[in-house]
């Protein structure tokens, strides 16, 4: 995915953008808290599609950068023996694992990597039941456990991080295939 190919998807289907910030600004001027009220009076369905545009193009591709910058420049770099692949899409999708690490031919272990305001948006984050449920599903097709990466400026932010797959790495070195 790249900036490109959003921009293609969002210029081929306009409507789409224009339906989205439709609904925005309808949610936001029909359920407005009486204290924001003021704040709400000069928003226009224009500012509504700006931002459902640039919310699109811009966080979603950063994301998609800083997800690789977290793996290539951190991960790969600290596991040189790991080969690191982008999981395929029924796993990014259903199961929330981002990247795989393989340690051996078929034994790997799991990545997810989420902004470090993830971690401070919801307190302590905590894997939902479904995650849970899906990453237990990874570790008995993979044998490796998933690990949650935190990313601030592209680097990992929960250092702590590196010992949990290093100890995972050498516990799936140990397991034969």
């Amino acid at each position: 995915m790249n900036n490109t190919i959003i921009n293609n998807i969002l210029s081929n289907n306009p409507q789409l953008l224009q339906d989205l910030g439709d609904r925005l600004y309808e949610k936001i001027t029909e359920v407005v808290i009486p204290e924001w009220q003021e704040a709400f009076n000069a928003l226009t369905k224009e500012d509504c599609y700006n931002y459902i545009y640039n919310l699109t193009i811009n966080r979603t591709f950063d994301g998609y950068l800083r997800e690789k910058s977290v793996v290539n420049d951190g991960l790969a770099k600290a596991f040189p023996q790991v080969r690191f692949e982008e999981s395929p899409p029924e796993l990014d999708h259903a199961g929330d694992i981002d990247y795989l690490g393989y340690v051996t031919e078929n034994k790997a272990f799991g990545i997810q990597i989420k902004p470090v305001t993830a971690q401070s948006n919801f307190g302590n984050y905590s894997v939902s039941e479904r995650m849970k449920a899906s990453f237990e599903s990874f570790k008995n097709d993979f044998g490796g456990n998933v690990f949650i990466v935190f990313s601030l400026d592209g680097e990992i932010a929960n250092k702590q991080v590196i010992d949990q797959i290093q100890t995972e790495i050498e516990r799936l070195e140990n397991i034969a295939d």
